[in-house]
């Protein structure tokens, strides 16, 4: 198993010198969910036509929250370096009774954008949140996790590859 960076040899905490690195492409794709009651699914449809919910644009709203987010999150994560970001999408998306949301975020730096990403997803789960908060407290936000990673001396990395990997280790037990 890999050892954790963010601690020095006498265990206290620390921002990983990254000063040595090249600065190369990378980039990292984040998803969550946020599941809704079926009234609230529908308005959040409507939201972006004629004001259903009396804050406007919840899935607009929250596409910027998490671009901000995305761009302010050495803010939010004491160890996490401040990057370039260059460019960042969210997607979001009202599938059934879930608003699914997707960041991807991509950076020409010394350190990966999984933060970032993961983030970007968070920050519009929660604004979500907040702006459907008076119609339906009972929200849930669940799942956010890092899809991909790419760049960078560990390379690539995919959600996908984990299972695989697990699904091979299990059937050599």
């Amino acid at each position: 198993m890999a050892r954790l960076t963010h601690f020095d040899r006498k265990g206290a905490a620390r921002m990983v010198d990254v000063g040595a690195k090249p600065e190369t492409a990378r980039a990292a794709v984040a998803s969550g969910v946020v599941r809704v009651q079926p009234a609230t699914a529908a308005a959040i449809r409507g939201s972006g036509r004629k004001g259903k919910l009396g804050k406007g644009d919840v899935l607009g709203v929250a596409r910027l929250a998490g671009i901000q987010a995305a761009k302010r999150t050495a803010d939010w994560i004491p160890l996490c370096h401040p990057l370039r970001l260059t460019g960042v999408d969210l997607e979001l998306a009202v599938t059934g009774d879930a608003v699914q949301i997707t960041a991807t975020v991509r950076a020409v730096d010394r350190s990966g954008v999984e933060m970032e990403a993961l983030a970007a997803v968070a920050a519009a789960a929660l604004t979500v949140y907040d702006m459907c908060k008076a119609v339906d407290r009972g929200m849930v936000i669940e799942e956010i996790r890092l899809e991909a990673k790419h760049g960078g001396k560990s390379g690539t990395w995919t959600r996908s590859g984990l299972r695989d990997a697990r699904r091979r280790s299990a059937t050599n037990r």
